[in-house]
């Protein structure tokens, strides 16, 4: 397979890129025939590919080089490169990828170092498995929603509550986990604000964490919800200071939710490829279905909004990388990628008709893998309301 990806020759990259767009050529020509599981077989193949990923050195990408990353500081131009290729060949890997960066992210934009260095290097390593716990069943889009609570016992916390939509949950190593530690302040329409919202480290195996329910979606992977009861974490498991967990968490999703935009760009440039290498071998009316100028015209349809979406992403997470403030460019990045790639998705399954929908077709993969991205770490609508929030201010 020879998918054309991103080029590293745009000026928004470096050296540093360039080494890792070869490791990635490398560690994906090595891994080109990773099976796709089944859904019961997932917590087993993604836990196979956080291995897979340490051993040839990609998740070191994922934490910050003081505690054992492969940069001295978390680059966003280096996750979304490493989230296109890894989305490209296989929506799994990327999902693992993703998953060690954003679950252990709190941890590396506000931890102690004491906190980084006991969960950070194992993350990079592969052996320990990281998850992003703030969602919860009525606080999805609206964090300030939140009604998991964490009370201080003397030298601990005592969380209760629960959490939805945890990716990795069940197989995680450790959660980080954002909860009320104060009521929060009421506002002017009467709901409650974001503040005294904090974070925290909760290790599995904590006595009161327990996986309520596994939940199974399209694309199969690690998801879960959670519930915590009377689940005492020591004041050492705080991350950063008491009632910053809503900051935290929005730097942590500012680094990381270009990446998603990437991963985006990744599936639709396979369906891309996978598009054009059928219409070009498919016979119709004594021609081949590339011969036709509506085809043409799809063709170059897909591709400008890869490459239009490609432009937003990368821009933004330079812009990210040099210390910009980058709200409105991850959102635009994150909104147009994602609903650009479901465009490309369903025209290139339109183009293969019935074989389009069997199961077992790449096509029909990419097109359950893509739909998540439009609503997770953001809905679009959500993206829509930060662009304006920002223009208007």
């Amino acid at each position: 397979m020879d998918v054309q990806t991103t080029s590293i020759d745009l000026p928004f990259f470096d050296v540093t890129h360039r080494e890792l767009q070869v490791l990635l050529r490398d560690w994906l020509q090595a891994h080109a025939h990773l099976p796709h599981p089944l859904a019961a077989e997932v917590d087993a193949a993604c836990r196979e590919r956080v291995r897979l990923l340490a051993r040839g050195g990609l998740l070191r990408y994922s934490v910050p080089g003081s505690h054992g990353g492969a940069l001295p500081q978390l680059d966003s131009r280096a996750l979304c490169l490493i989230r296109e290729n890894l989305a490209c060949a296989d929506g799994l890997t990327d999902f693992a990828f993703a998953m060690q960066g954003l679950g252990s992210g709190a941890i590396s934009v506000a931890g102690s170092d004491e906190l980084r260095q006991r969960f950070l290097p194992g993350v990079a390593q592969g052996t320990s498995i990281a998850a992003f716990a703030l969602s919860e069943p009525d606080a999805g889009s609206d964090v300030a929603a939140m009604t998991t609570f964490a009370r201080r016992d003397g030298e601990h916390f005592v969380i209760d509550g629960q959490k939805t939509w945890i990716s990795n949950g069940g197989i995680a190593d450790f959660y980080c986990v954002f909860a009320r530690t104060e009521a929060g302040v009421v506002r002017g329409d009467g709901t409650v604000g974001a503040q005294g919202i904090s974070a925290f480290v909760v290790p599995a195996d904590t006595a009161g964490l327990r996986v309520a329910e596994r939940i199974e979606v399209i694309a199969p992977h690690p998801l879960a919800r959670l519930t915590f009861e009377r689940c005492r974490v020591p004041h050492s498991h705080l991350i950063g200071d008491m009632g910053a967990g809503f900051k935290i968490a929005m730097r942590t999703l500012d680094i990381f939710r270009s990446s998603v935009a990437a991963a985006a760009i990744g599936f639709a440039r396979r369906a891309l490829y996978e598009a054009r290498t059928h219409v070009k071998a498919r016979p119709m009316f004594g021609k081949t279905l590339a011969d036709f100028q509506l085809t043409q015209a799809a063709l170059a349809d897909m591709l400008t909004r890869i490459e239009s979406a490609s432009l937003l992403t990368y821009r933004a997470a330079w812009l990210r990388d040099r210390g910009q403030p980058v709200t409105q460019a991850a959102a635009m990045a994150k909104w147009q990628a994602t609903e650009n790639a479901q465009w490309v998705i369903d025209r290139a399954l339109q183009m293969f008709g019935g074989r389009g929908v069997r199961q077992g077709e790449t096509i029909e993969r990419l097109y359950r893998e893509i739909r998540a991205l439009r609503i997770y770490e953001g809905a679009s609508e959500v993206q829509q309301m930060i662009i304006a929030r920002e223009l208007l201010s």
